[in-house]
């Protein structure tokens, strides 16, 4: 379990966990029998739209695993829930296959609960697995596979219906009626909080290669601009990946001319610029998938054992009587080191009153040098496996 998310507001809690794809099964499993066991529908209310007590199960592949495997793992776990609760399921996203006009959430939750029982009565409308009658402590449930769905709220001092007005602007169905919005891959609804005395936009970005979450927070100030209402900060429901954030830090550094390398240093300002800290503490560590599944310091976590070991280590290991490491190893450790070395007088060098008229070069080559540091490491235990992998085919084929 990475990340536990309640809004008492919306009265809906939203769970992240990660495993292999058997026991991912079982946990979604345990958890709808959990929900089944103590939420009645019948007395549910809350500010988000909903249909049922386990509302949406999406299957998110994270890593070492395909879109295809996880849509077999939604249709195993639709096919199980419906028929060990028996409640109706529908499937969405990538796992969709009964038509176009049933492949996203807000398609298949118009009408939310209040409506699912004229719903399930439409032959267009009948479940993928389960029953089509209605369950009135349930609802129904929907599990499919999509992208990694940010969920990102941005806080301001308005009114419920201020708020709701950015977020039909914004979204991409717009007003409807052919009055599109401006972003796409984009959800969004205006709510009110009452706990915090303020109100928001709740938006999913469902694609965040197509809209970044620093391009919805910057469009939504134009829009509350023109309101004469203030954006007083924003913040993430549930878990990130690492790289929306480092989007975010591009365009920030980018748009402000800042010179900044670290990666701390970037999500710093990210969290800074969108007021990712105003209702709670923004914490990468716990915050961002790529750092909860991370071992030891989270910028190594695409470096092997051999990148991450001593430099001791790496000298015994290739003065050994073995073929590997090797010289490609070698050779990707002297050019981290080189880089970094570069990196480093490049830094001494610059912002010094002395040396000030080098500090445009000085800027134009760090970055680079430093991005190369880190980028090589890999490298190191890259070569080795390549050529034991080279060695192992030619041992077969021999053997052929």
């Amino acid at each position: 379990m990475l990340d536990v998310d309640p809004g008492p507001s919306t009265n809906r809690t939203v769970y992240t966990f990660v495993g292999s794809p058997a026991a991912i099964v079982e946990a979604a499993l345990a958890a709808a029998r959990t929900a089944h066991r103590l939420i009645d529908m019948t007395r549910h209310s809350g500010s988000h739209p909903r249909m049922g007590a386990l509302d949406v199960c999406p299957f998110i592949p994270v890593c070492g695993v395909t879109v295809a495997e996880c849509v077999k793992v939604a249709k195993e776990f639709g096919r199980r829930l419906a028929g060990e609760l028996d409640v109706p399921v529908f499937l969405y996203g990538d796992a969709a296959d009964k038509g176009d006009h049933r492949k996203t959430m807000p398609q298949i939750r118009a009408g939310e609960y209040e409506s699912l029982e004229k719903k399930l009565q439409d032959p267009q409308w009948q479940p993928d697995f389960g029953p089509s009658a209605f369950v009135p402590r349930w609802g129904a449930t929907v599990t499919g596979v999509r992208k990694f769905l940010i969920a990102y709220n941005i806080n301001l001092i308005a009114t419920k219906e201020q708020a709701h007005r950015i977020a039909l602007n914004l979204r991409t169905q717009g007003r409807g009626n052919g009055e599109v919005g401006r972003l796409q891959n984009c959800q969004a609804i205006g709510w009110y909080l009452e706990e915090r005395n303020m109100a928001q936009i709740s938006i999913n970005l469902t694609d965040f290669d197509v809209t970044p979450i620093h391009v919805a927070y910057e469009e939504a100030l134009k829009d509350a601009a023109a309101l004469n209402v203030p954006i007083t900060g924003s913040e993430i429901v549930g878990l990130v990946p690492l790289r929306s954030l480092l989007q975010a830090a591009d365009y920030y550094i980018d748009r402000e001319g800042l010179f900044i390398l670290e990666e701390e240093h970037k999500l710093q300002l990210v969290i800074n610029r969108l007021g990712l800290s105003q209702l709670a503490p923004f914490v990468p560590k716990e915050r961002i998938i790529e750092y909860c599944l991370a071992e030891g310091d989270p910028s190594l976590r695409s470096v092997g054992p051999l990148g991450r070991g001593s430099v001791a280590a790496l000298v015994r290991g290739v003065a050994a009587r073995t073929a590997a490491p090797g010289g490609g190893s070698v050779a990707a450790a002297v050019a981290a080191l080189g880089s970094a070395l570069g990196a480093m007088v490049g830094q001494l060098t610059y912002g010094k009153r002395q040396w000030e008229e080098h500090d445009a070069a000085m800027r134009s080559a760090i970055a680079p040098l430093h991005r190369a540091a880190f980028e090589l490491l890999p490298a190191i235990d890259n070569d080795t496996i390549a050529f034991s992998k080279y060695m192992v085919s030619s041992l077969q084929d021999h053997l052929i």
